[in-house]
């Protein structure tokens, strides 16, 4: 009995995961025709150009600076490499649209940076030229700055678990480090960084803060515009059809690349070996090629949105702001709470029967993470709105009672579309402690009696305990930075901390909007603080034979 109701319930969470996306394709569907015409002759192509150019421009920026930068702290020893390995993961605790209110107000024409340009030449307004940062390339620039660590993760950890024969080869062949990397690690590691760009790519397609600031139009913002400036669900609806085809694309490439990865991580792994020491200029540039993500990313913006809340006259402590904080709090634990619940749910159902139906139950649940947020949000508003008028009007005309908005109005539909959003990120970081049991232990408490509800309650979660609080953090930062699906579907007069922030932004008041946007950046620090904690004990690379050190010239010295 147990066992049906815990299969049932699995089931259930997997449908209400899936439903957002198929309700959205089938109301693009069902929208007029004419108004996809008039997409099509209008706005369609200015939204594909600018979302493929803008997934050009991060994953190829992405691509190199995580590329580069885990290969450099990976194979050699230079200034503060230790602690460069370390925090080239902090940016990741930044929303893209944060950032980009610090560097509005940074490089702005009133900003310090062309101020200063100003007062040191004695240049008017009209005697230089300077890049405009809100722009399609300062879009990229922003979401590159917070999305390399995807790749730069996958990439350390790739090139730490390659043969070490295949390096040492090309360098006895008379390769030097760049051509070893080039000809030899790159290509091994090539799937694990795909991936990793992919996973940028993802987030990048579903940014809706960064790009609406900057005036960029995309299918995010298209989609925000035609469901709130138009009042044109269709259109909403066939806008997220297009973004969902290529978001599911994204979804299929990345698992191909993370199925291909597990093949080029065999034999002995180049961690067991002592990394080169770079000596002279080499070492310097190696410092500062991994500094510079770490600045721009993560320590400069800070700074900048410290000086603008300190100005700014604002207080967190401030009922208003403390209004805020209690939304978003609660938004972020209940989702938390209710995400990994079903991802508990559906890995132990995987876990206990496993085969096909296993695998579409994850797959199908896990879909929502490449699916942008105001899919999500369209595909739950559509058929709610509808249910909710259905409803009015039967108890209008049976009971002569309005019942208003019950389900389009309430914080559950939000929680909803958190859940379907941030399933398998809850599910990856249960599943990755769930497979430290092993099988026995299962069968061993078959033996004893226990039915598969008893065997998860009394077995397995006091085991992943430390698993399932970091799921529980994981998501709940995810929920706190999330922007589109709340601005479209939040309940009247519930705003976060996000929304706070991205509305006074719009405003042009960025020193009132830095007091929110450092909340949501300190309480993201929180999972970067665990994966910090993970690199930093990561085994040594202490090795019997020290590889020689490396002089300026990438030579043995």
């Amino acid at each position: 009995m147990g066992t049906r109701i815990l299969n049932g319930l699995a089931w259930t969470v997997a449908f209400f995961c899936v439903a957002p996306i198929l309700a959205a394709a089938v109301s693009a569907f069902g929208g007029s025709w004419e108004t996809w015409r008039g997409l099509v002759a209008t706005v369609l192509p200015g939204y594909a150009a600018n979302t493929l150019l803008l997934v050009l421009l991060v994953g190829l920026g992405t691509a190199a600076v995580g590329t580069g930068t885990a290969w450099l702290v990976t194979m050699f020893r230079f200034p503060g490499s230790a602690l460069l390995e370390v925090l080239l993961v902090l940016p990741l605790a930044f929303p893209a649209y944060v950032l980009a209110y610090a560097y509005t107000d940074l490089l702005s024409h009133a900003g310090p940076v062309q101020s200063g340009l100003r007062a040191v030449f004695g240049w008017g307004p009209r005697d230089y030229w300077f890049p405009n940062v809100r722009s399609l390339p300062g879009a990229a620039f922003m979401l590159t700055c917070v999305l390399y660590p995807y790749v730069y993760l996958l990439a350390r950890t790739a090139f730490g678990q390659q043969s070490v024969t295949a390096y040492l080869a090309a360098r006895t062949l008379g390769q030097g480090p760049a051509g070893a990397f080039l000809k030899v690690s790159l290509p091994m590691a090539r799937p694990a960084i795909a991936g990793g760009v992919l996973l940028a790519i993802m987030e990048t397609i579903a940014d809706y803060g960064t790009v609406a600031y900057f005036s960029v139009r995309t299918f995010s913002t298209g989609i925000y515009q035609a469901w709130f400036s138009m009042s044109d669900r269709g259109a909403a609806a066939q806008l997220a059809l297009c973004l969902l085809s290529f978001a599911l694309l994204l979804a299929v490439l990345e698992r191909i690349q993370r199925g291909q990865a597990r093949s080029h991580m065999r034999g002995a792994e180049i961690r067991d070996f002592e990394r080169q020491p770079l000596r002279g200029p080499a070492a310097w540039l190696a410092s500062v090629f991994c500094a510079v993500p770490v600045l721009v990313g993560f320590l400069l913006p800070v700074i900048v949105l410290g000086q603008l809340a300190a100005r700014s006259g604002q207080s967190v402590l401030d009922p208003k702001y403390l209004r805020f904080v209690g939304n978003s709090l609660t938004l972020a634990g209940v989702a938390a709470i209710v995400t990994v619940a079903g991802a508990i749910l559906i890995g132990f159902r995987a876990r206990m029967l496993p085969g096909r139906a296993s695998r579409v139950l994850v797959l199908g649940a896990g879909l929502g993470y490449a699916v942008p947020g105001g899919v999500i949000a369209v595909g739950l508003l559509v058929p709610f709105a509808a249910l909710d008028n259905a409803l009015d009007a039967w108890t209008r005309t049976t009971f002569g009672l309005a019942t208003g908005l019950l389900f389009t109005g309430s914080i559950w539909l939000l929680v909803l579309a958190y859940a379907a959003r941030f399933m398998a990120t809850a599910l990856n970081g249960f599943d990755a402690g769930l497979a430290t049991i092993s099988p026995r232990i299962d069968a061993v408490a078959r033996t004893l009696g226990r039915s598969p509800p008893a065997i998860l309650a009394g077995v397995h979660l006091p085991i992943l305990k430390g698993s399932v609080l970091t799921a529980l953090l994981i998501v709940f930062v995810e929920v706190m930075k999330e922007l589109p699906a709340t601005l479209i579907m939040r309940p009247f007069n519930f705003d976060t901390l996000a929304v706070q922030a991205h509305r006074l932004a719009a405003d042009e008041r960025l020193a009132q909007a830095a007091v929110p946007s450092l909340v949501i950046v300190a309480i993201g620090l929180l999972p970067v603080i665990l994966v910090c904690r993970r690199i930093g004990a990561a085994p040594s690379r202490r090795a019997r034979n020290p590889a020689p050190p490396v002089a300026p010239d990438g030579r043995p010295a």
